[in-house]
């Protein structure tokens, strides 16, 4: 019946799985019913509290009849070989960010889903925030007449988390821009219209002991002739959470006095041995239990500039400034953190409604981070081929 829960089975259930576990636990439209993993404690932990059947393989899972959607919480690195046993399985899929770390992967993924016949959700990311959602309503309500300009900045202390060595080594998918760029490029795209044109862009490796990208700074051109900039640093300086009244990436209130505190656990690791153990710690069934938010998740400082107005985004709501008044718009207070994933995830599969972040949306994301990596190692910029609109258009070079 269309008004069913999404009978949902998870593989990965470390870190991204513990992410999203407020969601399963308080979102009616999903329901847990399985999951594979290879850790066995994190089995037992997921059988204590949600029954069903766990397995150690993905193949396992996707035999499971009671499975009609799989949630890819896997590193970057087995999404294809995960996305690609789903879809043959007829299992319907939502995927973390980003979509895989190669575009040939990602082609693969999203032609495997489409031979299938099965939906393909990209996420979460932060495209699906409340307030980004809002402020792309204010947009298309033409709050600020069309969309020309859109500046953004996150400063985090993302690289200095714990982190296994496949994190710290780009070609494995490591780094700020696959695991962080992929948020900002699908908020800039979502709220600028889709379909980029070009990027050029500069990167920053200024660790030694963290051997990848740290930073990254880029300028985006679209095909609506608008532009947008994007500034990230996860190198545990400034916190521009500073900016956000110190409301937290996930919605969590933060304290300023906690400064440097990810660079001082870090300096206390012995081996990289170590350092992987204590992110297996924050994993299911390790006994690390997320908490619920008290504000919306955000991305960092978010303005859009119009012909008529700005928006300014925040985890409370949206601000617009138009030619003679300022106005604020609040969010809707935060019932379940990232409902917004669920109801992609529900309308898709029990109503044939695809959300803006399909699988052809992922890869358009993927794109734009490849071209950041190569636009900051030639010192060109980089044109784009595999964009596709809010609505799924696809640019020319994608149309078959």
């Amino acid at each position: 019946m269309t008004s069913d829960p999404i009978r949902l089975g998870v593989v990965g259930l470390g870190r991204a799985f513990m992410l999203m576990l407020p969601t399963f636990r308080a979102d009616p439209r999903v329901a847990l019913v399985a999951a594979a993993a290879p850790r066995a404690a994190s089995r037992k932990a997921f059988e204590k509290e949600f029954g069903g059947y766990t397995y150690e393989t993905i193949e396992d899972l996707c035999a499971d009849t009671s499975v009609e959607a799989i949630y890819v919480a896997t590193p970057h690195q087995m999404h294809r070989d995960h996305v690609v046993a789903a879809a043959r399985a007829g299992k319907h899929i939502l995927v973390d960010k980003p979509l895989a770390i190669s575009l040939d992967d990602g082609t693969a993924m999203v032609k495997a889903c489409r031979d299938a016949g099965v939906h393909l959700i990209v996420g979460p990311s932060h495209s699906f925030d409340g307030p980004v959602v809002q402020a792309k309503c204010l947009i298309d309500e033409g709050a600020i007449g069309a969309v020309h300009m859109i500046n953004t900045w996150n400063f985090t202390d993302f690289l200095y988390r714990p982190r296994r060595l496949e994190e710290l080594d780009t070609k494995q998918g490591g780094g700020v821009v696959f695991s962080q760029g992929a948020h900002q490029i699908d908020i800039v795209r979502l709220l600028a219209g889709g379909r980029g044109r070009n990027v050029t862009a500069m990167t920053g490796q200024w660790d030694p002991r963290r051997p990848t990208e740290g930073a990254y700074a880029a300028l985006m051109s679209f095909e609506s002739g608008a532009f947008a900039a994007f500034t990230y640093s996860g190198y545990a300086h400034f916190d521009s959470d500073e900016w956000m009244e110190w409301i937290g990436e996930l919605g969590h209130l933060k304290d300023p006095a906690q400064y440097g505190g990810a660079r001082r656990a870090l300096a206390t690791i012995a081996s990289a041995r170590e350092e992987a153990a204590l992110k297996t710690a924050r994993t299911f069934g390790a006994g690390a239990e997320p908490s619920m938010p008290d504000h919306h998740e955000h991305f960092g400082p978010i303005i859009v500039s119009g012909d008529r107005g700005d928006l300014r985004l925040t985890p409370q709501g949206v601000h617009v400034y138009g030619d003679e008044a300022r106005t604020f718009h609040p969010a809707a207070p935060v019932d379940v953190p990232r409902s917004e994933v669920a109801k992609a995830l529900f309308d898709a599969v029990r109503c044939g409604r695809s959300p803006a972040q399909t699988g052809a949306w992922g890869l358009a994301s993927l794109e734009v981070c490849h071209a950041i990596l190569q636009s900051a190692e030639t010192g060109l910029p980089v044109n784009l081929r595999h964009q596709v609109s809010v609505t799924g258009e696809e640019g020319p070079d994608d149309r078959s």
